[in-house]
């Protein structure tokens, strides 16, 4: 066991003094790793494919506000961005760990709101419940990313530095997340409302590439942190994920008699 801490020491900051940081932690993985499990059972957020549906595949109570597309997803990633952006004039003398870490928190969420209003083309609605929840899950994590590098200023740095890593493996993630976000916007046309099978890039092997590649975002971005936090929520968000591309691949199957089997859910010839 102490083997095992030592070797941890040499990869991670301590966890910092912040009963916040360690409450968010403990949150952001159970929260998400407990929305993976509703996905695998059937149990679906209000967005994407399943805004008008319930684990039952029933239509949404009519009580429910319902919103655009689009209007619902600026509500999910407007604010983490804001949160990114505000936070380079409250904390502008950091060191470049810091900034880096900052920098690609506020970039996603900056790219997913470009995404929102150029790329992406929509053909249902979303709930507003599900945003909020969603918009509110995004944000925190994003001011807790962000607060948690800044209680590492001061801190030496672990023996094996891994945050230029992190920076490859992000950038790897946000060109690989948005370029499968292009191909599934460029299967519609302006008229078209309609799903269809995606292919082109790694949706020949899986039904949601952009998921895994999101799941490298976080890899990356914790690989530049390399404190607990960003893996607690990175853990919790490739749970998420990976009930939500099940779900998906589901779907798909129900929907479409020609749906190739080989294609898995997330993980190429493995899920």
């Amino acid at each position: 066991m102490s083997m095992v801490i030592s070797l941890f020491d040499k990869f991670l900051f301590p966890p910092p003094p912040s009963i916040f940081i360690t409450t968010m932690s403990v949150i952001s993985f159970v929260s998400l790793a407990n929305s993976g499990l509703s996905e695998l059972r059937g149990k679906h957020l209000g967005y994407s494919k399943f805004w008008n549906a319930d684990s039952n595949n029933k239509p949404v109570k009519k009580e429910s506000t319902k919103l655009s597309s689009r209007t619902g997803m600026l509500l999910l990633y407007t604010p983490a961005f804001l949160a990114g952006a505000i936070s380079f004039w409250l904390c502008p003398n950091h060191d470049f760990r810091f900034l880096l870490v900052n920098s690609a928190v506020t970039f996603h969420f900056f790219k997913r709101v470009f995404e929102v209003l150029f790329v992406h083309k929509y053909s249902g609605g979303m709930v507003l419940d599900s945003a909020i929840v969603i918009s509110l899950s995004y944000t925190l994590s994003a001011v807790s990313m962000i607060y948690n590098q800044h209680l590492m200023q001061g801190i030496p740095d672990p023996q094996i530095d891994l945050k230029l890593v992190g920076g490859v493996v992000f950038l790897a993630g946000i060109v690989g997340n948005f370029y499968h976000h292009y191909i599934l916007a460029n299967l519609r046309g302006k008229s078209d409302k309609g799903y269809k099978i995606p292919t082109g890039g790694l949706f020949g092997s899986v039904i949601c590439p952009h998921y895994l590649f999101e799941i490298l975002i976080f890899v990356g971005i914790s690989l530049m942190s390399q404190t607990l936090y960003p893996i607690a929520f990175t853990a919790g968000t490739a749970c998420y994920l990976t009930g939500r591309s099940y779900a998906t691949r589901k779907w798909y199957l129900s929907k479409f008699e020609n749906f190739p089997k080989h294609i898995k859910a997330l993980v190429p010839f493995v899920f």
